[in-house]
């Protein structure tokens, strides 16, 4: 079934310029804090792979030290993550690990030196839209997400020992749904990850930390996860645009509406200042600034590349010229709103990725311009955005969204097909005509590769949220004109992540293929020094 919320799909709200590099090298790295036994002094952050080669052009250096520090992804601050680090005394280095075909695209490695002597290394990987894993703590191979509350102990192997931790679990009404224990060697160190179904307290760690053998005990606290939400009930769950649809049919409610009950039963909540109506006004609030901001104040981006190409679209919106003649004024918008988004994220603005940062500007560009022109009320368009995280949820489940594990199909195509779903539900269509859509959108962009210029999230990027924004809006009207998709919906996604695996490492976000590799851009990354 479909695990996560939605604002794992629409969001993080985070500072740009890459969800997968920025966000979730962040969140990798508060995992790491977590675990740290005492405070600490140094860190070493191996990169490998996508991480390695495009680190400094993406701010993963920065965010990674930014979530040692503690700070959140949307935190402004982590611009200035080296700086804070000196004055508060912690030590760090970033190594270039390389190509590692072993490991995740977007993999790190953080080995961190605490007060008092003691070391703990912690392996994350980033999945894309913020997403992240650890795969593995002081080299022992897990693989923790935060769908569960999760607990991490290092202690003796010896008679017992296991024994006596269960125990303590079960005096707390703790139930264990997993357990996995793995040793150095007969009677070393050994490390204990137990998977539950409450809440962890600070009492039962302390509890758990008591043992005569245990050195230390700590929850693994994955930003972004679910680990703590509700269970849903089934006529809310889903796990296929099938099971989607057959959902919506029984309960006779819109994809949107659908996904906005379920959000509330993982919430717990659906009243208050943190209940998901709250949460998903705060997404539109954001993207209506990410989407206009550039346009009235242009800024030059991080790699220079990007900086009043969104203004200079928005000038022609008007009817007569090139709107009236090619986009129309509507399109033009939204062209506009999509290319302000990448902008700002580019200045290493605050953005919702949707489902990345890399694809951001599809679904609020496409849909508030909808709005614009048809004079759709907030609620509308909400309810539009609580479909359009559902179809990226099916995406994140059954495929992937992360450009270096699907190429930019995985970003833009299912950006576009969230944004060709929400405008069929905004403009009055059904659950089937939604799925068409969003299906046409995906099969308009299956095979597009990941070829960031210079490693930076800016070109071709910008230029092609501004053609998923046009691929969304053309598979809406598609679909409400009566033109399906003849492949039904979960077929199209099963073909894109089989296409995904199938492009080579170097046309997923590594680069080092596509336009990227091309003389001009070889060239001017040179001249430009801002990554590796």
């Amino acid at each position: 079934m479909v695990t996560m919320s939605a604002f794992e799909v629409l969001g993080p709200i985070m500072v740009g310029p890459s969800s997968s590099h920025t966000a979730g090298a962040l969140r990798i790295a508060l995992v790491a804090r977590s675990l740290a036994p005492a405070p600490i002094s140094h860190v070493d952050f191996v990169l490998y792979n996508s991480f390695s080669r495009t680190h400094l052009g993406h701010g993963t250096d920065r965010a990674l030290v930014a979530g040692i520090l503690g700070l959140g992804p949307a935190d402004i601050r982590v611009r200035r993550s080296f700086e804070l680090a000196r004055e508060a005394g912690l030590g760090f280095t970033i190594t270039e690990g390389g190509r590692d075909e072993g490991l995740h695209p977007n993999t790190v490695e953080i080995r961190m030196e605490c007060e008092g002597g003691a070391s703990i290394s912690v392996t994350g990987e980033s999945l894309g839209g913020g997403c992240v894993r650890v795969s593995s703590i002081n080299g022992v191979r897990v693989s923790i997400t935060g769908e569960m509350p999760t607990i991490f102990v290092e202690h003796r192997d010896l008679p017992g020992v296991l024994a006596a931790l269960t125990r303590t679990l079960s005096s707390a009404n703790v139930n264990i749904a997993t357990m996995s224990t793995f040793r150095e060697e007969r009677g070393g160190r050994a490390y204990t990850v137990f998977e539950v179904d409450e809440p962890v307290g600070a009492r039962l760690l302390e509890l758990l930390g008591s043992n005569e053998h245990v050195e230390f005990a700590s929850q693994v606290n994955v930003p972004g996860a679910a680990g703590a939400s509700a269970p849903v009930e089934s006529g809310l769950s889903f796990a296929s645009g099938s099971q989607l649809l057959a959902a919506c049919g029984a309960r006779q409610l819109s994809i949107g509406e659908l996904m906005r009950a379920r959000e509330a039963e993982l919430a717990g909540d659906s009243t208050g200042p943190h209940s998901p109506d709250a949460a998903m006004a705060r997404v539109l609030e954001v993207m209506r600034s990410e989407t206009t901001e550039a346009i009235a104040r242009p800024k030059a981006s991080l790699g220079g590349l990007l900086g009043g190409q969104a203004a200079s679209v928005a000038a022609c919106a008007g009817g007569d010229g090139l709107a009236g003649a090619l986009l129309g004024t509507a399109l033009t918008r939204a062209t506009a709103f999509a290319m302000a988004t990448l902008e700002r994220s580019a200045t290493m603005g605050v953005i919702v990725a949707a489902p990345t940062a890399g694809s951001a500007g599809v679904v609020p560009g496409a849909l508030l311009a909808c709005a614009e022109a048809t004079g759709a009320e907030d609620a509308a368009i909400r309810r539009a955005l609580w479909n359009a995280a559902a179809v990226g949820a099916l995406v994140s489940t059954n495929a992937t969204v992360a450009g270096a594990e699907g190429g930019c199909q995985a970003e833009v195509g299912t950006a576009s097909a969230m944004a060709a779903s929400a405008l069929v539900e905004l403009l009055g269509g059904t659950p089937a005509q939604c799925l068409d859509a969003a299906s046409l959108a995906i099969a308009n962009t299956l095979g597009l590769v990941c070829d960031p210029v210079g490693g930076m999230v800016e070109f071709p990027c910008q230029a092609r949220n501004a053609m998923g924004v046009a691929c969304a809006m053309s598979s809406a009207q598609l679909a409400l004109s009566g033109v399906g998709c003849p492949i039904p919906f979960d077929e199209v996604v099963d073909a894109m992540a089989s296409v995904g695996a199938a492009l080579p490492p170097t046309l997923r976000e590594t680069a080092e293929g596509g336009l990227a590799a091309t003389p001009t851009a070889r060239g001017g990354c040179g001249a430009c020094g801002a990554c590796a």
